[in-house]
């Protein structure tokens, strides 16, 4: 049969990679400590579980593409608590398939020739932009920076094409947090040149030192812009799918409009049980406490063994440096043999040769245990 030459032109999903090494070492009698994929295990709190079970119905019904009013107000109510900014649920919030979902679908719904994302990064923006015909411009985060974008490297004629500009702070992989001022001139941008800025917030509640990372909900004008943030890492539910996109006005409806076609709304359960995870911030604390306590548990072992701490202090990664220039997987592959599974830097672009990403996931106990097998 034919495919979408752009489904054949991307290859295999990096992760989909290691999957196949793990499971060749698993099959090698090898016991695995996954610091690989970002994916929580924390356990969901049990007022979420409790929430979700008592919002079963006998009938069930299919949601609505502009979700729930409770959840699109409980949101809001969280933006207001968090980042101290009103936004109008009606108007300016849209629930989501957690955020995955608009991150690929988002250049489906603008115009533009072009979709900017920045390198190394999470691929699924630019992978999104390819499969809706749009070229794709990396943007290189500059490591003397710490890891923060270059906007004037985008020349003008490059700026006229944009129909997106993706940026993902604090960012997967690097753990950079950006400053107000960086998300000042690129709404600044995409109102001068008609593109959306839109930022991925996904780990805006997850860091490991310093001050809560700011929003792009914070803007004074947000015209042209939007966030997107979910409940996976804040409330440990990768697997109830849940996010929300908010900002412009304009474009929130857009995506009212765009959302019918391709079913993407969270089942009305768990919508309501995002309401209790949304209204609820002393379960988030004691989460970033326990990654806090895995990241002490296992940075000195890293230390010892010759990485380099190369980001910042948001998220739950750590972005190393590789020891002594190491190949990323080249290294990664010989901590594999040792039973410890981390993410080669070169899965996220080529900005992130020399480097390995190791995600905070497993149990305190697992990273004491990975502390110990990574002793030289």
């Amino acid at each position: 049969m034919r495919l979408n030459p752009v489904l054949d032109a991307l290859g295999t999903y990096p992760f989909v990679r290691l999957d196949e090494a793990k499971a060749a070492a698993v099959a090698r009698g090898i016991e695995l400590i996954d610091f690989g994929i970002g994916e929580p295990r924390e356990e969901t709190p049990a007022f979420i579980r409790e929430a979700l079970a008592a919002s079963l119905a006998p009938v069930s019904t299919y949601p609505k593409a502009d979700g729930l009013p409770a959840l699109r107000e409980a949101v809001a109510r969280w933006i207001a608590r968090r980042f101290g900014v009103a936004v109008d649920p009606s108007t300016q919030v849209v629930p989501t398939l957690g955020s995955k979902e608009v991150v690929f679908h988002l250049a489906e719904v603008l115009g533009g020739e072009a979709v900017a994302v920045t390198t190394p990064g999470y691929p699924v923006g630019a992978r999104g932009a390819l499969f809706a015909g749009r070229e794709v411009v990396e943007l290189p985060l500059d490591p003397a920076s710490g890891w923060l974008p270059d906007l004037d490297a985008l020349d003008p004629a490059t700026l006229r094409r944009l129909g997106l500009l993706w940026l993902n702070f604090p960012n997967n992989p690097t753990g950079a947090v950006a400053p107000p001022e960086l998300l000042e001139r690129a709404a600044a941008l995409a109102r001068e040149h008609d593109f959306v800025l839109a930022c991925d917030e996904a780990y805006s509640e997850i860091w490991l030192a310093g001050d809560a990372p700011v929003s792009a909900l914070q803007l004074e004008d947000l015209t042209n812009v939007v966030a997107v943030n979910t409940l996976s890492k804040r409330s440990s539910m990768p697997g109830y799918r849940s996010g929300f996109v908010a900002g412009d006005p304009t474009l929130i409806a857009a995506l009212k409009r765009y959302r019918p076609n391709v079913g993407v709304a969270p089942q009305e359960f768990v919508q309501l049980a995002s309401v209790a995870a949304w209204d609820d911030e002393p379960h988030v604390e004691a989460v970033r406490a326990r990654y806090r306590e895995k990241r002490d548990l296992l940075w000195p072992a890293l230390q010892d063994a010759g990485f380099a701490d190369a980001g910042g202090d948001g998220t739950f990664f750590l972005w190393l440096r590789t020891p002594d220039g190491e190949d990323e997987e080249a290294c990664a592959v010989r901590l594999l043999e040792h039973g410890v599974v981390c993410a080669p830097g070169s899965f996220f672009g080529p900005g992130g040769a020399g480097h390995v990403r190791f995600a905070l996931v497993p149990t305190p106990e697992a990273c004491a245990e990975a502390a110990r097998r990574l002793k030289p």
